[in-house]
């Protein structure tokens, strides 16, 4: 059964009315989930906090430490230009991370497979040493580090389709191997990374702005398909971003629903050839509420 992850703290950390990443994104997944039928083959579970090691595995302590501690009690502290706590904040961050970790612990044992974690703040942009992009903790990469050092897993694959480049997953897992690093975005753009990508396990899919449904269904099956079906992961972790949707002002892009589709069944076609259908899918980006609902019911259905 498809296992759907949240928390209500996601719900609840608010950057403010300026700011693309709302709170309403939720809303509009569940409402969305609701209105497709989708509900009654959903099984909830509760985001836990990550642990502050788990946090570690992938981040620079100092670095963890200071977003502990710079975490306000009242009003609203600015930690990259676009990067915002409230005292609502590390509550929601901690348990995006914590959605991951439960994502990989329930696909190992069965308990729901596949799993998505509908979370924010968002978790790709998140470096080693650097929070930017609406991210704090690496959502994704704290979910990969984890099934490497705590299940019978060698190869973890990371795909990601948000709009913009996951640079801080590239950072954390440049070094290691193990991790493939599948990523499509739409270049020249925020924050202009992954085109340069050259470790044969980072598979950076640049996309011109402008670019439709057929173009980069091509570029995905040449580029990602085959070293994927190379690598042969034990589990598959999606960065699940919309934002790439031609409705979605944060976007170049000229992507539809339809094309979520398509590559959520190529992705569930490899998973279910080498990784016994283990996929967890993290929210990442996708900001008008309308196309951001129908994509992931689209994506949720292929995951089905």
């Amino acid at each position: 059964m498809l296992g759907v992850i949240s928390h209500p703290a996601c719900r609840l950390h608010d950057p403010g009315p300026w700011h693309p990443d709302r709170p309403e994104r939720l809303d509009a997944i569940q409402n969305q989930i609701i209105s497709s039928g989708l509900e009654f083959v959903i099984r909830h579970f509760d985001a836990p906090e990550a642990s502050r090691a788990a946090l570690e595995a992938v981040h620079d302590p100092v670095y963890v430490a200071r977003i502990l501690a710079e975490a306000p009690k009242t009003g609203m502290v600015e930690i990259d230009g676009d990067t915002v706590m409230t005292p609502l904040t590390l509550a929601a961050a901690r348990h995006a991370a914590g959605a991951v970790v439960l994502g990989v612990d329930l696909v190992m044992s069965g308990d729901a497979c596949p799993v998505f974690c509908a979370v924010r703040p968002p978790g790709h942009h998140a470096e080693r040493a650097r929070a930017m992009g609406f991210c704090l903790f690496n959502n994704v990469a704290v979910g990969a580090r984890y099934a490497l050092d705590h299940h019978d897993i060698e190869r973890v694959a990371i795909l990601d389709f948000d709009v913009h480049h996951g640079n801080g997953t590239e950072d954390i897992f440049r070094d290691d191997p193990r991790v493939l690093f599948c990523s499509s975005f739409q270049h020249p753009f925020y924050p202009w990374t992954g085109h340069d990508s050259q470790a044969s396990h980072l598979i950076g899919v640049p996309l011109p702005g402008g670019t439709d449904g057929a173009a980069f269904r091509a570029a995905i099956a040449e580029r990602w398909l085959p070293a994927l079906r190379s690598f042969r992961p034990n589990l598959i972790l999606v960065s699940a971003g919309f934002d790439a949707h031609v409705l979605d002002e944060m976007s170049g892009l000229a992507l539809r629903e339809a094309d979520y589709a398509w590559l959520t069944e190529q992705i569930m076609l490899v998973a279910r050839e080498f990784a016994a259908g283990r996929v967890v899918s993290v929210l990442e980006g996708g900001y008008e509420l309308g196309a951001l609902g129908r994509s992931v019911v689209a994506h949720l259905k292929e995951m089905i």
